[in-house]
């Protein structure tokens, strides 16, 4: 009986450790771009590095990660649409948006996964779950409205942060679908960051600049606390997922885009805006009404 119980505790605290950790990401890129790092160069080493370390955690935790075809084919797909794509839109518009605006941007993949886990009867429908997302998506509307109206942005680069959540959403609900049978939350993680680096190589071959940047310390600083966190986000990531379900972690977002941008403001000087306070403060309350809504359910 006491298992159970613990359940919510453990997952909202997963959740909030990796939303932290995904929000410093989006202030690391800012950081790296003003150290000569290229966007895509910083996100494949970033990668490389978190992946061979979680590899290497693996081994000596006497687990095995799986070459065979069809986890070849998950680590692939589930780099691309949980990787790739959104992080290398992400480390790409921050130049352009701002770590703050690029943070709120994660707030959008509970509608998504919500809606996608429902058309596929992956999740119940519940009424508090779901008015915890409309409020949520009501705070991501009121943030998206007022950066266009601000003009201080492309608007192509403005878009292009808007999509990154579709990915996201894909990748929660193709990793619960396709869950390969036995294998545990550590031994995906590695597979995937390395399957997600490897899908980043032929833009090199498109003209972009892969090469890593070494020139100074403070870069590769950078790049070896940004490997850290990708190691140890992706960790917790399956675990999160394994224990609470793809919609419960599709909160990360949420939880990401606000101190994200918090740590943005107070960190890097971006300006802040009313529109952003109040995404801000819709969002903090649909987190809360479908996060512990979902690992209620998860532990019942």
């Amino acid at each position: 009986m006491r298992q159970p119980l613990q359940r919510p505790y453990l997952a909202l605290f997963l959740l909030l450790a990796i939303g932290a950790l995904m929000g410093l990401t989006s202030n690391l890129v800012k950081l790296a771009g003003q150290q000569g790092w290229q966007p895509l160069a910083f996100l494949l080493w970033s990668l490389l590095g978190g992946g061979l370390a979680l590899l290497v955690l693996v081994r000596l935790r006497g687990e095995r990660t799986g070459i065979t075809p069809p986890l070849l084919r998950y680590y692939l797909i589930a780099g691309l649409i949980s990787i790739a794509l959104p992080n290398g839109l992400l480390f790409s518009s921050i130049g352009h948006v701002g770590a703050g605006f690029a943070s709120m941007c994660l707030a959008f993949p509970p509608l998504f996964t919500y809606l996608m886990a429902l058309a596929l009867r992956m999740e119940p429908l519940s009424r508090i779950r779901l008015l915890g997302i409309g409020i949520g998506l009501v705070g991501s509307v009121l943030l998206a409205l007022g950066k266009l109206q601000d003009g201080d942005a492309p608007r192509l680069w403005v878009l292009a942060a808007l999509s990154i959540p579709l990915f996201l959403a894909m990748g929660n609900i193709y990793r619960s679908r396709y869950w390969p049978s036995g294998a545990s939350p550590l031994s995906l993680a590695p597979g995937m960051l390395l399957g997600g680096a490897l899908l980043l190589l032929p833009m090199g071959l498109l003209g972009a600049d892969l090469a890593p940047q070494l020139g100074s310390q403070a870069a590769i600083l950078l790049l070896l606390v940004q490997m850290a966190l990708f190691a140890i986000v992706y960790a917790l990531f399956f675990v999160l997922q394994k224990l609470a379900g793809a919609v419960f972690l599709s909160q990360i977002g949420s939880v990401a885009a606000v101190l994200g941008a918090a740590m943005a403001i107070g960190l890097l000087g971006e300006q802040g805006s009313l529109s952003m306070l109040l995404a801000g403060l819709c969002i903090v309350s649909g987190v809360l009404l479908v996060a512990w809504r979902g690992a209620q359910e998860k532990a019942q």
